[in-house]
């Protein structure tokens, strides 16, 4: 099995107006994104050409709205040490491999 482009744990995934896991997991791997339970079960996927995913102006700096399948998620990608670099780092690396990976400029 090949190694993910793109991995992220302990991400809280919330679908308005309720949380869905507060330790998921965001995965980018084979084309594909894919949003996973704490358990592994799979939230949503969607091929990465078929997402779209930003910053609103409104969200904290470690939160990111992505829309798979037509469903708004929203994401909050903490890094593993908060205290060395906030969520905007994992966030702005989350977007960017979405965007390589549907090889989008």
């Amino acid at each position: 099995m090949a190694e993910p482009e793109f991995s992220a744990r302990g991400v809280r995934i919330a679908r308005w107006p309720r949380s869905l896991t507060r330790a998921g997991e965001v995965r980018i791997e084979d084309g594909r994104l894919a949003l996973l339970t704490s358990y592994g079960s799979e939230i949503d996927s969607a091929p990465v050409s078929a997402v779209r995913a930003g910053r609103p102006w409104f969200a904290k700096a470690d939160e990111t709205v992505a829309t798979v399948n037509g469903t708004r998620y929203r994401l909050t990608l903490q890094d593993d040490d908060r205290a060395r670099a906030g969520g905007s780092q994992v966030s702005g690396r989350f977007l960017a491999a979405l965007k390589r990976a549907a090889g989008r400029p």
